[in-house]
């Protein structure tokens, strides 16, 4: 009888961290202590206090506020670019794995066009084109992060696509579609499901990037790249406005990086 596996630390902490920061970010998204564009000349630069818990900036903003809100911008981002890259690039791996031949082919030539593209100048180019805005930021990225799910995918489906137990189902009369998503994809979810938290990670950090240089997510939506653009300026006046929203950037990203690591020790552990 087989031994239920334990939880190990790397996963149990990296789910704490990240259900305690999709708390935060599920409040911003109802509920902030303050209007995150409100301006107040009488309470600019203040320092973190109990009616600000994280100060204020050059304009009077509430800065715990504007995290709430930015996080959530960031969040939704990241979560949107792993839903259209991750999907696009999971289904393109699994027929090119399962198929190979002329399908395997076809497809993989063009993600290796998409993939001769450094990654950010794709993005840039994209962006250039659509203009910035957060809906174009998920397109650009989305698109951006298709190859390198596709690659990881396809090595997943070509490695079972010729074991017992497809074979016998195949010869049962399944569908393709049947054996690839009801009897493959669950088998590759152990490495599928690590290389999701590190896209996540990927896309987070390019947003902030992009909105960092100006180029992402513009005003009035509010991100943490973007917001941490804006501290630049204020770093002798209020440095909290940078240390506080870096922090929540590195919260996020170290959360789900533990997550991914704990699942590959997991798997591991399993073999």
């Amino acid at each position: 009888m087989m031994k239920k596996q334990r939880m190990n630390g790397f996963l149990r902490a990296g789910l704490i961290i990240t259900a305690f920061m999709l708390a935060l970010i599920l409040l911003g998204f109802f509920w902030t202590p303050y209007d995150p564009t409100a301006m107040s000349g009488s309470e600019k630069f203040q320092g973190p206090s109990a009616a600000h818990l994280m100060g204020t900036d050059n304009f009077g903003r509430d800065i715990f506020s504007r995290v709430l809100n930015g996080a959530g911008t960031t969040f939704t981002i990241a979560a949107a670019t792993v839903v259209m890259g991750g999907g696009i690039g999971i289904l393109l791996g699994a027929l090119t794995g399962y198929f190979g031949g002329v399908v395997d082919r076809v497809l993989m030539r063009l993600t290796d066009a998409l993939n001769s593209f450094p990654s950010v100048l794709l993005a840039l180019v994209i962006i250039g084109i659509l203009g910035s805005g957060k809906y174009n930021v998920i397109l650009a990225l989305g698109i951006v992060f298709v190859p390198s799910f596709a690659r990881v995918s396809r090595t997943a489906f070509a490695a079972l696509r010729d074991t017992n137990y497809v074979k016998s189902v195949r010869l049962m009369g399944a569908s393709w579609p049947r054996i690839v998503f009801v009897h493959i994809l669950p088998n590759t979810l152990q490495v599928l499901l690590p290389a999701l938290t590190i896209g996540f990670n990927n896309a987070v950090l390019a947003e902030a990037s992009m909105s960092f240089l100006g180029i992402g997510v513009k005003p009035p939506d509010a991100s943490l790249g973007y917001m941490l653009s804006e501290s630049q300026g204020m770093l002798d006046a209020a440095p909290w406005y940078a240390v506080c929203t870096g922090l929540t950037i590195v919260l996020l990203i170290f959360g789900v990086g533990l997550i991914g690591e704990g699942l590959q020790q997991q798997n591991k552990g399993v073999g």
